[in-house]
């Protein structure tokens, strides 16, 4: 069963998030996969994806702020 082993960086709180408006996260999972909490961007952005790049019809485009990706690049394993 896949589960949720960590978050990777800053809580949300910890990014001055005190409302729950607005809660990128980062969390690794049991398969060593990493779970994105983002901003549904599919429709915006699918068409402007470089040629060489791809998307599964059950994948879709998600952004996270670059504070919630910088603050984890610290936690991000390196293997």
């Amino acid at each position: 069963m896949l589960k949720i082993l960590r978050r990777i960086g800053a809580a949300p709180r910890e990014r001055g998030s005190l409302a729950g408006a607005n809660c990128p996260d980062i969390f690794e999972l049991s398969n060593g996969d990493f779970l994105v909490i983002g901003t549904e961007m599919t429709a915006v952005l699918d068409s402007g994806l470089p040629a060489d790049a791809a998307r599964a019809d059950y994948e879709r485009i998600v952004v996270i702020s670059r504070e919630t990706l910088i603050r984890a690049k610290a936690d991000i394993p390196d293997a």
